[in-house]
């Protein structure tokens, strides 16, 4: 039970998913609740598949092609940094207002695998948690109970995104746009946090 417990301690601090509603929020602006309740099941859906696999093959297959944790947590934080940059800029409203045919509409704002499953949800730190986690079980049961734990708060994460759905109503269109500035500010940071931890460990950065 103490390891469970660590496990969901453990995962649940780095996954975040309170922290995780409003960059939800944020990145769906615009969109219908219908819309919305489908990005986070995708998303949800996507990243538990995602730490699935990496929890059986993940430093195999990151080994066979030559890629390192630290850097797949600077492509991660790359790719955050420009996602933070869009919400910024509010270039994600500007594109969604010029696009007249709903479809390419939908799939070209569609955030439920890029950034919301990963590097969000289903990012480096989750990744490396999910592969020490299962390094460490040593039966069946061990397996069993480390994909329970991901499943619970993948479940959270599913259970936040919906109670964000009506933050949007509450806030406002000036208190959205504001609180997306100001979000994308922080995921700016995070991205920068990430690509530093990644020069960190190949002994690039103080």
């Amino acid at each position: 039970m103490t390891e469970l417990i660590t496990a969901f301690t453990t995962l649940f601090v780095i996954i975040d998913p309170i922290g995780l509603a409003p960059l939800f929020v944020a990145l769906t602006q615009g969109q219908s609740a219908a819309q919305r309740r489908g990005i986070a099941i995708r998303a949800c859906l996507i990243a538990l598949a995602i730490l699935v696999v990496f929890a059986f093959v993940g430093e195999s297959l990151l080994e066979f092609v030559g890629i390192s944790m630290p850097a797949f947590r600077i492509a991660g934080g790359i790719l955050l940094f420009l996602t933070a940059l869009e919400m910024l800029f509010q270039k994600r409203q500007t594109r969604r207002q010029g696009h007249t045919d709903d479809a390419a509409e939908d799939h070209i704002d569609d955030p439920s695998v890029f950034p919301i499953a990963i590097p969000l949800i289903a990012g480096p730190g989750a990744i490396a948690t999910i592969i020490l986690l299962t390094e460490e079980a040593a039966s069946v049961l061990d397996y069993a109970s480390v994909f329970g734990v991901l499943s619970a708060v993948l479940l959270l994460v599913f259970l936040m995104f919906l109670i964000a759905i009506p933050l949007e109503r509450l806030l406002g269109r000036v208190g959205v746009n504001v609180v997306t500035r100001i979000l994308g500010m922080l995921l700016a940071a995070l991205a920068i946090q990430f690509i530093l931890d990644g020069l960190r460990s190949f002994g690039l950065a103080p």
